[in-house]
């Protein structure tokens, strides 16, 4: 049988295909007679992984280190901007007069500043000043190796953490603002009939809002907060302004010593593609699945 949800192909879109493979190969026509470049594909992988001609084990390399570096950042700052969105958010639907007035201040100041402003401002005010006094990094570089590695491995080395921190704090406090406005709306969505039926259960206002407002509060917001998330990993690449070793950043490294400027950033465009389309599917796949059982 045949999916009635799969539409045949039409004039338009074999026209827009064509266009499309056009202006690709026109792009690279362009580029090898107008600027006489000479493309050096097979020099790409080795900035992923590299081998030690003493050990003989591969190692992860540029833009591997940048591609993690990204993830990392993306979760942490994901999972803090839940939280403040969170509080923010149901501060803005159910708080008095005094937390909505501070939910509000604070979604429509940061949404009304350029996150690479706020990234900056975070980097010189929060880390030179405040992580430096607190000695971050020199605290991890006295930890024991495990210790460090695992520091490492889950943020970022200890010349490096003071600038990590201050950028996912940054990027946190952006998106929070957006998931904010994300949970209010979720919460505001829950019809008042919810409220009435439970008090009629005899629930408290308290235990109500814990245990059937904000659940389907959460349920509504679901797919909007996973497409925020695919919205840091694409704002993660400000961070490289402050010298973050993120896949940006490593990227114009590379870029600068190699001089394989369509290469690289040909590569660091399709990764940054490739895991932010793989997400958008599956979040997509899954909002078909909760819409079918509804």
């Amino acid at each position: 049988m045949l999916n009635k949800s799969v539409k045949p192909l039409t004039l338009v879109d074999l026209a827009v295909v064509l266009a499309v493979t056009a202006g690709v190969f026109f792009f690279f026509v362009r580029m090898v007679q107008v600027l006489d470049y000479h493309w050096d594909w097979q020099a790409i992988p080795g900035y992923f992984l590299f081998k030690d001609p003493e050990t003989g084990r591969f190692h992860a390399n540029m833009l591997l280190q940048g591609f993690g570096t990204t993830l990392k950042l993306s979760i942490w700052s994901m999972g803090i901007a839940f939280v403040l969105g969170t509080l923010s958010g149901i501060m803005g639907a159910r708080g008095g007069f005094i937390g909505q007035m501070i939910s509000r201040f604070y979604v429509e100041t940061v949404r009304n500043i350029p996150s690479l402003v706020l990234v900056i401002l975070f980097y010189y005010f929060v880390s030179s000043q405040f992580l430096d006094a607190l000695g971050l990094d020199q605290w991890v570089r006295n930890q024991s190796a495990p210790v460090t590695r695992a520091i490492s491995l889950l943020l970022a080395e200890s010349g490096q953490i003071n600038a990590f921190v201050s950028a996912a704090a940054a990027l946190a406090i952006y998106e929070g603002a957006y998931i904010s406005e994300i949970v209010r709306g979720g919460i505001n969505g829950v019809s008042g009939g919810q409220w009435e039926a439970a008090w009629s259960l005899g629930l408290s206002s308290f235990n109500t809002f814990r245990l059937v407002i904000l659940p389907q509060a959460f349920r509504r917001a679901a797919f909007p907060l996973a497409g925020q998330f695919i919205s840091t990993i694409k704002d993660s690449a400000i961070v490289s302004v402050i010298s973050v070793q993120e896949l940006t950043f490593q990227g114009m490294e590379l870029m600068a010593a190699t001089f394989l400027t369509f290469e690289i950033w040909i590569t660091i465009t399709l990764l940054y593609f490739i895991l932010t389309f793989s997400l958008s599917r599956t979040i997509s796949f899954f909002e078909k699945r909760m819409a079918i059982r509804q």
